[in-house]
């Protein structure tokens, strides 16, 4: 299974306060970059290698910096922390050890193969266009969604200067209160989790490469239909044909529903965005890539 982590970088910086403990963590990876599956460097481990320099830079040289938390992830546009490089720097950030490996672990089983047959530039760029695709989209998800409930949150009562104070708090308790406070008769028209939504979404920035990740994943399934994958708890061979569109349509529910079956915290939207736009991409590299040489070995 490719785990599918876009989460809170904030919440995960407070659990990985112990640096060298993370630094533990980078051993399975050292071990795909310097794998004798690939002689030479090739651009798939030099992409895990920069994520795993950027993941030991902010977890064990420099742990606990607030300016790389502040700079690194991708925020709300909104969000005073917001800045357009975020779109490039939050997919080399994970925020866990877990996050870390399993996305590069997938990178390394998808990638390789995907780099083999296209040569190092072009899967470069597919990636890069993946990844900053899977960000626009989660971006635009994320600004109809507070638009949506801030505007039900005004239909209900608050006043706009009321709701553009979101940024003043750092933990939701306080704006909540701070709305009961100047507004109770409008506090009791809304769902406690209206008012969570909107501090969350304003607040919590995402990181990872996962929506890269699932755009090199669509790639594969157009690639190789019949290829057999299996989830790590369903240890059971499905063609790719089957399994990805599946996958997609999890995440597809759980960010349209909120019920997650990996857990909180996913960005389930730049999931689907990069997978959307990897089909893309597909589509318009379709004559270019159709005298490419797709003949693998499958163990």
């Amino acid at each position: 299974m490719v785990p599918s982590i876009a989460v809170s970088a904030r919440r995960l910086h407070d659990i990985n306060k112990s640096g060298w403990l993370q630094l533990l963590g980078l051993i399975p990876l050292i071990g795909l970059i310097i794998s004798p599956m690939q002689s030479s460097l090739s651009a798939t481990k030099i992409l895990i290698g920069l994520n795993a320099a950027v993941y030991l830079l902010v977890y064990v040289l420099m742990p606990g910096q607030e300016n790389l938390w502040n700079l690194l992830p991708l925020y709300f546009p909104g969000n005073d922390l917001y800045r357009p490089w975020q779109f490039v720097t939050s997919l080399f950030m994970h925020a866990n050890t877990g996050h870390l490996f399993f996305n590069m672990f997938a990178l390394f089983s998808f990638g390789s193969l995907l780099e083999r047959i296209w040569g190092a530039k072009r899967f470069v760029i597919f990636y890069l266009v993946v990844g900053l695709g899977a960000g626009f989209i989660y971006t635009a998800v994320n600004q109809i969604e507070f638009r949506s409930l801030r505007g039900n949150m005004m239909e209900a009562g608050f006043q706009s200067e009321q709701l553009d104070a979101v940024g003043e708090f750092s933990e939701p308790r306080s704006f909540a209160l701070r709305l009961l406070q100047q507004n109770p008769a409008a506090f009791q028209n809304i769902e406690p989790e209206t008012v969570m939504d909107l501090f969350m979404t304003y607040h919590i920035p995402v990181v990872g490469a996962s929506g890269a990740i699932y755009g090199i994943l669509t790639a594969f399934g157009l690639l190789f239909p019949n290829a057999k994958l299996s989830l790590l708890f369903l240890p059971v061979p499905i063609a790719a044909k089957y399994f990805i569109p599946a996958l997609l349509l999890m995440d597809l529910f759980s960010g349209v529903t909120g019920f997650s079956l990996f857990g909180g915290g996913i960005a389930h939207f730049a999931h689907l965005g990069g997978a959307l736009i990897g089909f893309l991409l597909m589509l318009l590299w379709k004559k270019e890539l159709s005298g490419i040489d797709r003949t693998v070995q499958f163990s």
